[in-house]
C-alpha cells in the first residue's frame, strides 16, 4: 500500500526547527525517525483536534436563530468556555450613539456583578475593539487596563484573553456591529498560544454566519407581521360596528407581541388645541401599569411638546435619537426630554428605554404610540421599530375610516333634508305664478345653502385640507426631503449621496400646506427615479429672490427639452411635472428646468409672504 504524502508542507523545514529546540537534544538526529514522529502526530492527533475543533464550530454554525442576538452570543461562548478551557466569558458591543462599550451577556451569567457601560478609552474592550487585534493579560491584577479588580479576587481569575469580532452589515444603511468577547482563566502568568489565539479568532469570526441567518428569518417575520396587521385592520374596517382607533388597536397588538417580543405600549389621543393628552389604549390590558383614560398636560412633558412639534430640538444628547417618523428615549434616567415624574415611574416600573412614534392625518398628529422597553433590554432593534411604523401607518387608515364614518353619520340629514328641499323647490319652480311663491322659494335656497355649506365642511373636513395658511417654505422642503430619504432607504436604492442645504429659515408662503407638499413629494420622486442605477447625487437648498421663495432641487442625470415638455403636457411616463405644474398655477408660483453637464436642476418659485 503506497503511503499519501504528507499534508503538512515544508517537512524538512520543521524537523530542523523542531532539532533546535532544547528538548530535542537527546532525540536520535536520523531524518526517518523525524519523518515518522511528525507522520504519527498527523494521523493521530491532528485528526482528533481537528474533528473536536470542527465540532465546535459546527455547534456556532448550528445555533437556534430563533433565539436573540444576546442568547446567540452567549451560547457561543459557552462553546468557546468549553473548547479552550477558559473559566468564563463576557460580551461587550461597541454602541457608536454613546461611544461606550455595552455589556452584551456572560457565560456563566454574571450580569448582576458586570458594569452596565465601560468607556471606549483606557479599558482592554475598548483597545481591542480600536486595534482590532486580540489583547492578552497575564496577571488581572496588575493590569492597568482592567479595573474592576474586587470582582476578579472574589471569583479567582487571573488572567485574560481578548478577542475582537465583528457582524458586518446587512443592510447599506446599517453599521457593522463591532464587539469583544474576553475569556476568563484561573490560571495565574498564563501563556496563550498562537493556536489558542488563531482557534478562538476563528470561532468568533463564524458568528456572522449565525447572525446572518437569524437576520433573514427577520426579514421573513416581518412580512408575516405586516401581513397579520393588514388583515386585523382589514377584517376590522369591514365590520360593520363601525370603525374605532382604540378597539382596532387593542385587537392587532396583541397579535404582535409574541412576535416582535413587545413588551408594553399605550395607544394616546391628542387634544384638539395640543395642550394634552388621553390614554386610550394600553397593552397587556390586564396587569399593566397603563391607565386607560388617564389626562396628561402636555406643558408638563418636554418629549410630548418635542413629539407634536411646539418646542424646537436643539439638543445633541446621546441619549435619546430624534427623527422626523419617532422620538427614541435611549435612556429615560439621563434623558432631558423626560420629567421627573416620568423617570418616577419609569425606575417604579423597570422602564428602561421608550419609543414614540406621531400618527398623521394629513399632516397633523392626532394620536401617538408608545413602546417601553422592560428588564434587561436597552431598546427596540431597528426592524422591530420599523414593524411598529407599519403598524402607525395601518392604524392611520382605520383613523381615516373613524372619521370618514363620523362624517357618514353626519352627511345623512343634511343629505335628506338638502333633498328634500330640493325636491319642493322644483315643485315651486314649475309652478306659472313664481311671484306667490317668492318668500317660499327664498326660504328653500337658504335652507340649501346652509345645508351644502355643512356638507362642504363635512367633507373639507375628511380630507383636512382646511383654508389657506402661513407656511414655513424652509421647513417644508426640509421635512419633504427627509420624507423622501426614507423612501430611497426603503427602496434600497445604493450610492446616492444626499445634500441638504444651505436653507433660509426667514422664507414664508401662503397656501394650503398639502398642495405645497405635493409639489415637493412629486419633484423629489422624480429626481431620485431620474438619478441612475449606478449612483449620482440628490440635494436641496432654498433662498430668497427678489419677491420670491425659491428651492432648487439637483440630481445625477439629464433630461432632454422634448422630455421636459411631455412631461409638462402628462404624456411622459410619470405624471409628476403635470401636476406639480397645476398646483404651481394655484399657488401663483412658477418653475423652472435646466440641464447641464449631466446634471439636472429644478427650480420652485412661490409668492413670498408679506404680513
Amino acid at each position: 500500500m503506497v503511503r499519501a504524502p504528507s499534508m503538512l508542507t515544508g517537512l524538512e523545514s520543521l524537523i530542523r526547527e523542531i532539532q533546535l529546540e532544547p528538548w530535542a537534544e537527546s532525540f536520535p538526529e536520523d531524518t526517518e525517525f523525524w519523518t515518522h514522529y511528525i507522520r504519527w502526530i498527523e494521523e493521530n492527533l491532528l485528526p482528533k483536534f481537528l474533528e473536536r475543533f470542527a465540532g465546535k464550530i459546527d455547534q456556532i454554525v448550528d445555533i437556534d436563530p430563533d433565539l436573540s442576538e444576546k442568547e446567540i452570543l452567549e451560547k457561543a461562548t459557552s462553546y468557546m468556555v468549553s473548547f479552550l478551557g477558559a473559566t468564563s466569558a463576557s460580551i461587550r458591543i461597541y454602541d457608536p450613539k454613546t461611544e461606550q462599550m455595552l455589556s452584551y451577556g456572560s457565560y456563566p451569567s454574571r450580569e448582576e456583578t458586570r458594569e452596565t457601560a465601560i468607556p471606549l478609552e483606557d479599558s482592554i474592550a475598548g483597545e481591542v475593539l480600536q486595534s482590532r487585534k486580540a489583547y492578552f493579560s497575564p496577571n488581572l491584577l496588575k493590569e492597568d487596563l482592567y479595573h474592576n479588580k474586587r470582582t476578579i479576587v472574589k471569583e479567582g481569575l487571573h488572567s485574560l484573553m481578548a478577542i475582537p469580532f465583528e457582524i458586518p452589515r446587512f443592510f447599506p444603511r446599517e453599521r457593522d456591529t463591532l464587539g469583544v468577547i474576553q475569556l476568563y482563566y484561573e490560571d495565574g502568568e498564563r501563556w496563550f498560544s498562537p493556536l489558542e489565539i488563531r482557534t478562538a479568532n476563528t470561532m468568533a469570526k463564524r458568528l456572522s454566519f449565525v447572525i446572518a441567518h437569524k437576520k433573514i428569518l427577520t426579514l421573513n417575520r416581518i412580512a408575516e407581521k405586516r401581513e397579520v396587521i393588514v388583515n386585523h385592520i382589514f377584517l376590522k374596517l369591514g365590520s360593520r360596528g363601525g370603525v374605532k382607533l382604540a378597539e382596532v388597536f387593542n385587537e392587532v397588538v396583541p397579535e404582535l407581541a409574541d412576535m416582535v417580543d413587545l413588551q408594553s405600549c399605550a395607544l394616546f389621543s391628542v387634544g384638539p388645541s395640543l395642550d394634552q393628552v388621553i390614554l386610550q389604549a394600553g397593552y397587556p390590558r390586564v396587569g399593566s401599569y397603563h391607565s386607560v383614560g388617564k389626562t396628561v398636560p402636555v406643558g408638563s412633558e418636554p418629549v410630548y411638546e418635542l413629539l407634536l412639534n411646539l418646542r424646537d430640538y436643539a439638543g445633541d444628547s446621546i441619549y435619546e435619537e430624534v427623527t422626523p417618523f419617532y422620538i427614541l428615549i435611549l435612556d429615560v434616567e439621563r434623558s432631558p426630554l423626560m420629567s421627573e415624574n416620568n423617570k418616577r415611574f419609569a425606575r417604579q416600573n423597570g422602564i428602561n428605554s421608550v419609543l414614540f412614534i406621531p400618527l398623521k392625518v394629513a399632516g397633523e398628529i392626532t394620536h401617538f404610540m408608545t413602546f417601553d422597553a422592560l428588564d434587561y433590554r436597552k431598546r427596540y432593534l431597528e426592524e422591530e421599530i420599523g414593524v411598529f411604523l407599519f403598524l402607525g401607518r395601518e392604524l392611520m387608515k382605520a383613523q381615516k375610516m373613524e372619521q370618514l364614518d363620523d362624517a357618514l353619520h353626519d352627511f345623512k340629514n343634511p343629505a335628506i333634508a338638502t333633498a328634500g328641499f330640493a325636491r319642493r323647490l322644483k315643485n315651486l319652480i314649475q309652478k306659472e305664478d313664481l311671484d306667490s311663491s317668492r318668500k317660499q322659494i327664498r326660504k328653500y335656497v337658504n335652507i340649501l345653502l346652509e345645508e351644502t355649506s355643512r356638507l362642504q365642511e363635512l367633507a373639507m373636513g375628511v380630507y383636512a385640507v382646511g383654508e389657506e395658511q402661513v407656511v414655513d417654505f424652509s421647513r417644508t422642503v426640509q421635512n419633504r426631503f427627509d420624507i423622501n430619504k426614507e423612501a430611497i432607504k426603503e427602496l434600497l436604492r445604493q450610492d446616492v449621496a444626499l445634500e441638504q442645504g444651505p436653507y433660509d429659515w426667514d422664507l414664508r408662503v401662503k397656501g394650503h400646506s398639502v398642495n405645497i407638499e405635493r409639489v415637493f413629494d412629486n419633484l423629489l420622486n422624480n429626481a431620485t427615479k431620474a438619478i441612475p442605477l449606478k449612483g449620482g447625487f440628490l440635494s436641496v437648498r432654498t433662498y430668497a429672490k427678489g419677491e420670491w421663495a425659491c428651492a432648487e432641487i439637483s440630481n445625477t442625470g439629464e433630461m432632454s427639452q422634448q422630455d421636459q415638455m411631455r412631461s409638462v403636457e402628462g404624456a411622459g411616463e410619470g405624471r409628476g411635472f403635470y401636476i406639480t405644474y397645476r398646483i404651481l398655477r394655484l399657488l401663483n408660483g412658477k418653475m423652472e428646468i435646466r440641464t447641464e453637464k449631466g446634471l439636472t436642476t429644478v427650480v420652485v418659485s412661490l409668492p413670498l409672504y408679506s404680513p
